[in-house]
């Protein structure tokens, strides 16, 4: 298995992706393994044959150019001067990641949904709970999550978002071994702990870390460069938002694909 790749497409300055592919692939294959037989059926159902949740980990990034406006569905923007969200402030519109999340599971339940929609709707719900799970998903300091925000890291110049997204990430083995620490890590008991809560408390507790450790740990000043004392606050965020994501997204397909 390759490492992790720096995988971050921004165009025309709009928000970089969420997780890169390979962090997309952990959450969708730790909530694999974790469905109950009746979900997995349903998914399988969905889906078809020929695909899992974790072929379509990424789907929705790979049609954001031609449904534009997906867009904004993949994050929130909450102040991080702010302690909690407002959706009437946070996500005008209804054009945010929880909201997305919500109608979606909607569709999956709606026995007037035609197939294509239905596929649709989980292809979402798989990718923007991975996506809230990035921390620079879910908060707002007016620099487009991270996006303007360039730095060195590890001698490379990047932006604050593509760090979180893939790069600190590349550094921590390949995929496979990242699933076999996650998978023993998240076990029965701790998956049903993490599983627990709404969208929106998910979202307040990632916003919560951008505050704390994306930002609060970040050097201050030009000419940022990234040290390992903020790798080594950062990297166990990472694996605990990458373990969350996936026990959430079990759960959530679980309790709707009954």
């Amino acid at each position: 298995m390759r490492k992790l790749g720096f995988l971050v497409l921004v165009l025309g300055g709009a928000r970089a992706f969420g997780w890169g592919g390979e962090g997309h692939n952990l959450v969708a294959r730790l909530a694999q393994a974790r469905l109950t037989p009746a979900a997995a059926a349903k998914v399988k159902e969905i889906l078809g044959p020929d695909a899992t949740i974790v072929s379509i980990s990424s789907w929705a990034d790979q049609v954001r150019n031609s449904r534009r406006e997906s867009g904004p569905w993949h994050y929130i923007d909450i102040p991080i001067d702010k302690k909690h969200l407002d959706m009437a402030r946070d996500c005008k519109n209804g054009d945010c990641v929880i909201a997305k999340i919500e109608d979606f599971k909607k569709v999956l339940v709606d026995p007037a949904a035609t197939p294509v929609q239905r596929r649709e709707a989980l292809m979402f719900i798989v990718h923007f709970i991975g996506d809230m799970h990035q921390p620079l998903h879910c908060s707002d300091n007016k620099d487009k999550g991270g996006n303007d925000v360039r730095l060195d890291f590890n001698g490379r110049n990047m932006n604050l978002h593509s760090v979180w997204d893939s790069a600190m990430l590349s550094r921590m083995g390949t995929e496979d071994e990242l699933y076999a620490k996650l998978s023993q890590d998240l076990n029965p008991g701790r998956t049903k702990k993490l599983g627990k809560g709404k969208v929106r408390d998910w979202a307040e507790q990632s916003h919560s870390i951008s505050v704390k450790i994306v930002y609060g740990k970040l050097p201050k000043g030009t000419g940022i460069k990234i040290t390992s004392d903020y790798e080594k606050a950062a990297d166990p965020v990472i694996v605990e938002q990458l373990e969350r994501a996936g026990a959430r997204l079990a759960a959530t397909l679980n309790a709707v694909l009954k």
